[in-house]
């Protein structure tokens, strides 16, 4: 059986040596691999030419997309208004995330069908009318399927899921984004971005023991910290790297969305080879073979990084340790031999009350290999797991090979609960067995994101992250202060244990095996297919486009909020129990900045009402505002919008009737997203700024009838006292962004160009 889209991918390939001689000539001198994807991917109105790193904005063609159920349904909603038939590239929908982790696998999957069927017979529905491939509720989590399927090396994809990056570790260029995006390139388009900086990180020596790929990731976040890849592609090269197997590759990469890049990526070598073999694409090797040296840097740049890179990092495989992230931060990094210090230091809650692993960060047949060799050490020396323990496998064939081949049945006798194959606590999708939910307490988890609240709503749980071996270790002891390489544990017979290192196969001796991998393939021709959106549904509403620009300065807005310190996706627009809203923007608008602290109480949740001159919810205050026929506007501080991509952290401002977010810095994504729903993305000239801004002021903007790249816009802050501050706000925004700004959202533009 031939590999999905194996058409496209020879199409590619059979381009690539034309198109990157053409590039030589234009850039003039060696290339990153990341160059070499991005300069050939470039969208057919594209001029080539050398674009400048952090400066110039370039349309690019991606050759697929794929997208998770939650994101799916707002990002289908916009397609249906787009006026295409079909999808022009390549595209899936994954069912992942509405599934709620509580008792095991079988029993909450069943939970989930019923409880989100309409959900899911929407998406299966417009997926087979507009040509999307379907896989179904139980396939497994979309990185893990997209990495066991779709991904290819020298590719360029997008997903409407931050992790989207996982498929760097297969030599693809993949970057998250927010579901008017993918619209963009279902429709046809090309997909905006800024030439990204490029970060070399080079890979020394060799892992060994108790060292996992995750460790490197967990190394580079804390140095780089939440913030500082944003803007560049990481590119991983050294012989670290080529020691290192495909999945292991994955891992990093998913996991660089949390220090912000754009995506991570490594080169083509032996490891992918076999991995793309053993997961039955022989035809993809076969083609990409006839074309490697495109699929590495040449050989120059990784001989001289500093030259090639903006900035070169270096480790050392050999002598790097298992690291703990956290916790509320996942570049909060710590080796496994200061943690215990630290956690006392910190008066962090030593009793490690639940390990977690799984997730699409950490679901391999490798990791749970390794995972397992320590559970069956335990079960050899008389040992189980004090702490609560689960495995979340990443898709149905990892769960189908990994139960063949007794890894979940080693698991389950130290008391090891299967989930479903979804994302569950990671996206706190978990109903917690606790008897205290707002308890202090400690997780560790293999997955890869830790933010407050963001596994069980409890902000008083200390989430760490780690390696699936270190997590599966300290569940056996129960306590966060226990490093497996220099303590022992004792047995139910007094006997002290030393936990050998763990060991694992990279891939299955028998092969992977599966019986139901999950996936529905959408028919030839949709035209009849009915997609039925009841006007009831509180799950469910199509959706109104946006009012355009009005055409003039924007004067007399609200101050609606002052956001104080940290403020993720997750502040703005919290996942968890709300997922069941994704697809009703009105509904899911109630949790708008419920998450996000009040600058001026340090509340959350409540704030100012400038109509009622009184305190109360974020979305009433907003919808208050709104129904007074006012605007309103966002301040906030630093790397505001960092983590999920979710595009419901900007469409739901917008709804409700803000005009503008004006920050200290942006994420990169929430940034997009703002700008594709038509609200203005805008930056302190001086950070200085925000403290200009006082509760109940009275915001203008001017300059927006001159709106233009490159030129700085006023805000005017009029105070209840009758004084005004005034400064200077600068933006990033295209000639093609601002007409999106002008038409009201990206996709009223897409529609004028259809009408």
């Amino acid at each position: 059986m031939a590999a999905f889209d194996i058409k496209m991918i020879k199409k590619v390939y059979a381009n690539l040596d034309d198109a990157i001689k053409a590039v030589r000539k234009k850039v003039k001198g060696p290339l990153t691999l990341t160059e070499k994807i991005l300069y050939t991917h470039l969208y057919k109105t594209m001029t080539l030419k050398k674009f400048g790193r952090g400066e110039d904005y370039v349309d690019f063609a991606p050759d697929r997309v794929a997208m998770q159920d939650a994101t799916a349904q707002m990002a289908l909603l916009q397609f249906m208004q787009s006026g295409k038939k079909k999808v022009a590239v390549p595209s899936t929908v994954h069912c992942d995330h509405l599934i709620l982790a509580k008792t095991g696998a079988k029993k909450d999957l069943k939970e989930a069908l019923g409880t989100n069927k309409e959900v899911y017979d929407f998406l299966a529905s417009v997926s087979n009318k507009y040509g999307i491939g379907f896989w179904k509720p139980g396939a497994g989590i979309i990185h893990q399927v997209v990495l066991e399927n779709y991904a290819f090396p020298g590719g360029m994809m997008i997903g409407t899921d931050s992790h989207t990056v996982n498929a760097g570790g297969l030599g693809m260029v993949a970057i998250g984004v927010g579901g008017a995006d993918a619209v963009d390139v279902m429709a046809g388009m090309s997909w905006e971005l800024k030439m990204p900086k490029l970060i070399g990180v080079h890979l020394k020596g060799k892992m060994s023991g108790w060292t996992a790929p995750k460790d490197v990731i967990l190394k580079v976040a804390g140095i780089l910290t939440a913030k500082g890849g944003t803007g560049a592609i990481l590119e991983y090269f050294g012989e670290g790297a080529e020691s290192m197997s495909c999945t292991g590759k994955g891992t990093i990469c998913n996991m660089g969305a949390e220090i912000g890049a754009t995506t991570s990526i490594f080169a083509y070598d032996e490891s992918m080879k076999r991995y793309l073999k053993a997961t039955g694409r022989q035809d993809v090797v076969k083609a990409a073979n006839k074309v490697a040296d495109h699929l590495t840097a040449d050989p120059k740049v990784y001989k001289n990084p500093e030259k090639y890179f903006d900035q070169v990092i270096e480790i050392d495989l050999s002598t790097l340790e298992p690291h703990i992230n956290g916790p509320y931060t996942p570049d909060l990094a710590t080796p496994i031999s200061e943690f215990a210090k630290v956690v006392k230091e910190n008066g962090w809650p030593e009793t490690l009350e639940v390990g977690l692993i799984g997730s699409c960060t950490n679901s391999s047949y490798e990791d749970l290999d390794r995972a397992a060799s320590l559970a069956q050490q335990a079960l050899d020396n008389g040992l189980k797991a004090k702490s609560e323990f689960t495995v979340t496998p990443g898709s149905e064939q990892v769960r189908f090979t990994v139960e063949r081949d007794g890894q979940l049945e080693v698991f389950e006798k130290i008391g090891g609960v299967v989930l479903a194959n979804a994302c569950g606590p990671c996206i706190g999708q978990w109903a917690r067995h606790t008897d205290d939910p707002d308890k202090k307490n400690s997780i560790i988890t293999s997955f890869n994101r830790n933010f407050s609240k963001r596994n069980d709503g409890n902000p008083n749980t200390h989430s760490f992250v780690a390696s699936p071996e270190i997590v599966t270790a300290l569940a056996l002891a129960g306590t966060l202060t226990f490093n497996p390489l220099t303590d022992t544990l004792k047995n139910s017979k007094g006997e002290e244990v030393m936990l050998a290192e763990p060991t694992g196969d990279e891939l299955p001796s028998k092969g992977f095996d599966v019986e139901d991998p999950g996936y529905i393939e959408p028919v030839k021709n949709g035209k009849d297919v009915e997609v039925v959106v009841n006007p009831k549904s509180k799950r469910l509403q199509l959706l109104e486009g946006f009012a355009p620009w009005e055409g003039t300065d924007l004067r007399g807005m609200k101050l609606l909020m002052k956001v104080k310190g940290k403020c993720t996706t997750d502040h703005i627009s919290m996942a968890g129990p709300w997922l069941r809203f994704r697809g009703h923007l009105d509904n899911i608008s109630e949790n708008c900045y419920t998450g996000a602290v009040n600058a001026f109480n340090d509340a959350t949740n409540n704030i100012y009402n400038p109509i009622t001159q009184d305190y109360g919810p974020v979305p009433a205050t907003a919808r208050t505002i709104k129904a007074e026929g006012f605007g309103s506007v966002v301040f906030g501080e630093e790397n505001l919008g960092e983590g999920s991509s979710r595009e419901h952290a900007a469409m739901e401002p917008r709804h409700l009737g803000v005009r503008a977010v004006i920050v200290k810095s942006f994420a990169r994504i929430h940034e997009t997203n703002l700008k594709k729903q038509g609200v203005l993305a805008l930056t302190f000239g001086m950070k200085s700024s925000y403290d200009k801004v006082r509760e109940d002021d009275v915001v203008d903007i001017l300059g927006l009838e001159n709106f233009a790249p490159g030129k700085p816009l006023t805000v005017v802050l009029n105070h209840a006292d009758g004084t005004k501050d005034r400064f200077a706000v600068e933006h990033t925004y295209s000639e093609n962004q601002i007409e999106w700004f002008k038409a009201g959202s990206a996709l009223n533009k897409i529609k004028e160009g259809n009408a």
